[in-house]
């Protein structure tokens, strides 16, 4: 299937890894040039390299701290001094720390609220002016199965996606009558690097071994087996397509059928 966004413009946060690398490796391949950003410049050059060598799409970077808003105009202001355009977001960022209710600290708590909360609502309302203007864009958020059924010790990420996903719905009616799509990608259990800090968290709470761990989150998963990156990259891709152009609000699972509410 021709996605048909051959051509067009996305950013890419968090995309040196995990899920924003595999979001940015899609949509390269559907022949959308590319801005990645993350902390690593290292990291980051060494992804648009491999994405340019495998699809000779253009990849541009710019490195930096997405949790501080200067970072985020910075990026966006890059991409259209880069491109003069822009019209796919996807916003992803690390997780913030794991804890529960009781225990959570202050420190934390703004950690959250930076880096899980207020992260995608910045993202969003930076990317929008261009895509107004040119009535076509794309808003994809990386939030969390969690904002549908709360997983043990991962509060913050919880109650602070829960937070953006409320924001992200109101402004999807917004600006629908521009031509832009707002939509969320709900990951559970996904094989990246954070899945392993998940598990060794646990591990120091348990004493359970790494790999017993990981074994036992895919045995709960109905299909039996961790998700991969690629597998939600292939969902990012197909709502920043010209096919997903009626869908705008929604908030997609990729959890292997792990989330047990009905809506």
């Amino acid at each position: 299937m021709d996605l048909g966004i051959r051509g067009r413009v996305a950013i890419v946060g968090g995309a040196s890894r995990g899920l924003g690398r595999a979001s940015a490796e899609a949509l390269a391949q559907e022949g959308v040039s590319l801005m990645l950003c993350a902390r690593t410049p290292e990291s980051l050059e060494q992804a648009a390299k491999e994405f340019h060598q495998a699809t000779g799409v253009e990849v541009r970077t710019y490195a930096g701290d997405l949790s501080q808003p200067d970072v985020i105009n910075g990026l966006v202001q890059a991409t259209m001094d880069h491109y003069g355009r822009l019209d796919i977001l996807v916003s992803n960022i690390g997780g913030p720390p794991p804890g529960s209710a009781e225990s959570v600290e202050e420190e934390a708590l703004d950690i959250a609220i930076q880096r899980t909360y207020l992260f995608f609502i910045r993202m969003a309302r930076a990317s929008l002016p261009p895509m107004k203007a040119q009535r076509w864009g794309r808003i994809i958020s990386i939030l969390s199965a969690s904002i549908k059924e709360p997983a043990e010790n991962l509060v913050l990420s919880t109650s602070a996606r829960l937070g953006a996903a409320g924001f992200l719905k109101a402004l999807a009616l917004e600006v629908a009558p521009h031509n832009v799509t707002v939509n969320n990608v709900l990951p559970g259990a996904i094989l990246t690097q954070r899945q392993h800090e998940l598990a060794e968290a646990q591990r120091e709470r348990t004493g359970l071994g790494v790999e017993e761990i990981l074994e036992s989150r895919a045995r709960a998963v109905p299909m039996k087996r961790i998700g991969t990156p690629e597998e939600l990259g292939a969902l990012v891709a197909f709502l920043a397509s010209e096919q997903a152009s009626y869908i705008t609000g929604a908030s997609v699972l990729v959890d292997g059928g792990s989330t047990r509410a009905i809506l």
